[in-house]
Order: C-alpha cells, then sequence, then structure tokens
C-alpha cells in the first residue's frame, strides 16, 4: 500500500507541473526588460585572455509574437566600440559581448517560460519527487535525468563518462519557482586527446497573467581539451515593466 501511494504522489507531481505550464502559455501582452551580464576566460595564467559585458533591452511579447527593444543609448555604445575597435582591433567591445546573448529564443523563453522548460523535461526521464521548500516556503522537488541524447550522435562514441539531470521546484499547484539544469561529460578522442565539458544553471521564476517568466537565469558553462580551456557565467535578469 505504501509504495503504491509513493507512486501516485510522483505522478500527481509531474501531472500538476504539465498542468501548469499548459496554462501558462503567455498569450497576453507583457513588457519587460531583460538584462545580461556576460564574463569568459580562454586559457589559464598569464596567457589567460578575459571579456565581460552588461547589456539591457527591452522585451515586449504576447499575441503577435516577440518584439526587442534595443534603445538609443544602448547603440551608440555598440557604434563606439566599433569605432574603436576599427582603430584597434585588440580593443574590447563588452557591450557588442553581452549582446550576443541576447538571441531571440532567449529573450522569448525569459517572457514565455512555459515552452522551453517543457521541452527539457520532455527530453528527460522522470526519475522522483520528494517535499522540500524554496526560499523558506514548502516545495515539491521534481527530479529527472538526461540521457546520453543530449550529447551530438557524431560525439557519443568518445563518451566515458556522463551524468545530467534538472530538478524543478513547485508549488501547490504545480506553477514551476525555480529549477536547476546541470550536465556533466567527459571523455577521449583520437586515443590521446581528453575533454571534458560541465555546465550548471540555476533559474528563477514569476508569474504574470498567463506568462511565466524567466525572472533570473544563471549559467556557468567550462570546458577543456586539446590544451584549451574555456569558462564563462551569463546572468540574465527580468523586470517586469507597466
Amino acid at each position: 500500500m505504501f509504495s503504491l501511494f509513493c507512486g501516485a504522489a510522483r505522478a500527481d507531481g509531474l501531472a500538476d507541473l504539465n498542468a501548469a505550464l499548459a496554462r501558462l502559455q503567455g498569450h497576453t501582452p507583457v513588457k519587460a526588460l531583460v538584462e545580461s551580464k556576460t564574463w569568459r576566460r580562454e586559457g589559464e595564467g598569464k596567457e589567460a585572455e578575459e571579456d565581460s559585458g552588461q547589456a539591457t533591452v527591452a522585451v515586449e511579447g504576447g499575441p503577435a509574437g516577440l518584439q526587442v527593444l534595443y534603445g538609443k543609448d544602448l547603440l551608440g555604445k555598440v557604434e563606439a566600440e566599433q569605432r574603436a575597435k576599427v582603430k584597434d582591433p585588440k580593443t574590447k567591445t563588452p557591450t557588442g559581448f553581452a549582446l550576443g546573448e541576447m538571441k531571440a529564443a532567449e529573450l522569448r523563453s525569459m517572457v514565455s517560460a512555459a515552452d522551453a522548460l517543457s521541452r527539457e523535461i520532455e527530453e528527460a526521464v522522470f526519475s522522483g519527487e520528494k517535499i522540500d521548500s524554496y526560499k523558506g516556503k514548502p516545495a515539491r522537488l521534481l527530479s529527472f535525468t538526461l540521457s546520453l541524447d543530449k550529447v551530438p550522435e557524431k560525439d557519443r562514441k568518445y563518451v566515458k563518462k556522463f551524468d545530467g539531470g534538472i530538478e524543478v521546484w513547485i508549488a501547490a499547484d504545480g506553477t514551476p519557482l525555480a529549477s536547476h539544469f546541470h550536465f556533466d561529460v567527459s571523455g577521449r578522442a583520437f586515443v590521446v586527446v581528453s575533454f571534458t565539458q560541465k555546465t550548471d544553471e540555476t533559474r528563477q521564476y514569476g508569474v504574470s497573467g498567463d506568462h511565466l517568466l524567466l525572472l533570473r537565469k544563471e549559467s556557468r558553462n567550462a570546458t577543456s581539451g586539446a590544451g584549451e580551456k574555456v569558462e564563462s557565467k551569463i546572468v540574465k535578469t527580468l523586470q517586469l515593466q507597466s
């Protein structure tokens, strides 16, 4: 009897999450500012090269689709950086660097996060549910396991170790509160070339009308192989506008 009850509880949690994602499809208009702070380091020691930047754009989502407004000041900074780079190719372009992470799919997922989260859990295997808390309040924690399918097919034969998963904290009604995505792969190619790749991403959600908003996303990535090492950190935040 106890095992049957636990199985029903786990199924209910996943059903509640899917129901919440279905009702939070974001058909009503929403306006927000999205800020991206980026950092990247390539190499090690004195030879390492670092880049960082910050940029903010205005985003509006609704029945007509997604509209992105690049402010006059922002465009002015981009132009100034490009002019400086013409004079000195080594000149950093922090604003342009940050804007490189403001792709349409990423911005859409900030103001309408339900589809992206739904796709992720569809590609994963549900592994369990437990009672937990989020920011001091009761929550349910759903766990999912990722498969080697996340690695491009042509690279899978080189993989020796793989670990990946998703954790989603949900409220009593199934509304997502936060999630954590992690991905760790290592292997060896061409006998002598070893490689590792680690991705760790935390997300905080909110709701406005029928929109599931991605209020904050912090992504950390680290890759190494063939004598190269690259680390990056990207933090995106969303602020609603009236």
